[in-house]
C-alpha cells in the first residue's frame, strides 16, 4: 500500500432542482500552495471553493477521512462547511 498526500482543489457551482451544490471535477495540484494559489483564483467565480490535502493511496482508492484545509470560499456543502 503506497500512500501519498494528495492536493485538490474542489469547486462548486449553483444546482438544479432540490440540488442546492454541484461539483465541478476537482483539480489535482503537484503542492499545496499551488492548490491554494488555484483555489484564490477560482474563489469569485464559483458558488463555493475549497483547496485541501489528503493522505490517501491512490491505487486503492482509499482516502483519509481528515482533510488538510487549506482555503476556502463561499458556501459549500458538508463536511466542507464545518471545516
Amino acid at each position: 500500500m503506497a500512500t501519498e498526500t494528495v492536493h485538490l482543489v474542489q469547486a462548486y457551482v449553483a444546482g438544479k432542482g432540490r440540488a442546492k451544490f454541484r461539483a465541478e471535477q476537482a483539480i489535482g495540484c503537484k503542492t499545496a500552495e499551488e492548490a491554494r494559489r488555484k483555489a484564490e483564483r477560482l474563489g469569485p467565480l464559483r458558488l463555493g471553493v475549497v483547496a485541501y490535502s489528503i493522505s490517501a493511496d491512490t491505487e486503492m482508492g482509499d482516502y483519509d477521512e481528515s482533510p488538510v484545509l487549506l482555503f476556502k470560499s463561499g458556501e459549500l456543502p458538508p463536511p466542507f462547511d464545518e471545516l
